[in-house]
C-alpha cells in the first residue's frame, strides 16, 4: 500500500483545493468512507462527508456538481455492482472520482474513474483495515499541501485528556 504514496500524494493536490470531498462505500467499505472524511476534516478542515452509497438517491447525490472529488471505496465483493452503479451516477453528475478498488474492480470500471488506487485482493474480513490506509494518507497529504499541522490539529484534543 504505500507504494501508492506518490500518486496519493499527487491526488492530495486536488483534494486540498476542494471546498466538500464526499466519500461512499457500502458494507465494510461504507465506516472506511466515514474514517476518510473524518481524517480529512480532522487534518485539512475541508469539509467531508461519508455516505453509505446505497443511500446517495435519498439525499447525498443533490451534493453532487461538476469537480466535486468523490473517493468510492469498493473492493470487489458482493456489493461491488451497486457500489459501481453509484459511482457511475456520480461521475454522469460531473463528479471527479478516486476509485479505489482491487485488481478484479479496476479492471471492471477503472476506465471511468478520473483516478485509480489499486489495492491488493484481500479476504473481506481484513479489507477494511487495508483500505483505511489510503484513505488517511489521502487525508495527511492533502493536510501537509495546505500547510496545516498534521501533528497538532487545531481544536482536536486526547479524549483520554478531556472530560
Amino acid at each position: 500500500m504505500l507504494n501508492h504514496d506518490d500518486h496519493l500524494r499527487e491526488l492530495a493536490r486536488e483534494v486540498a483545493q476542494a471546498k466538500d470531498v464526499i466519500y461512499i462505500g457500502r458494507g465494510t467499505g461504507y465506516p472506511i468512507a466515514l474514517e476518510g472524511a473524518l481524517k480529512l476534516k480532522e487534518l485539512s478542515y475541508i469539509h467531508a462527508e461519508g455516505f453509505p452509497a446505497g443511500e446517495l438517491k435519498h439525499g447525498p447525490i443533490a451534493l453532487i456538481e461538476e469537480g466535486v472529488p468523490v473517493i468510492v471505496i469498493a473492493p470487489s465483493d458482493h456489493l461491488f455492482a451497486k457500489t459501481a452503479s453509484n459511482m457511475q451516477e456520480v461521475i454522469a453528475r460531473g463528479a471527479h472520482v478516486v476509485f479505489l478498488s482491487d485488481r478484479a474492480g479496476i479492471d471492471q470500471l477503472g476506465d471511468i474513474a478520473a483516478a485509480t488506487i489499486e489495492l491488493p485482493s484481500v479476504d473481506p474480513f481484513v479489507a477494511p483495515i487495508l483500505y483505511a490506509i489510503p484513505v488517511q494518507l489521502l487525508a495527511y497529504h492533502a493536510a501537509v499541501i495546505k500547510g496545516t499541522d498534521v501533528d497538532q490539529p487545531r481544536n482536536l484534543a486526547k479524549s483520554v485528556t478531556v472530560e
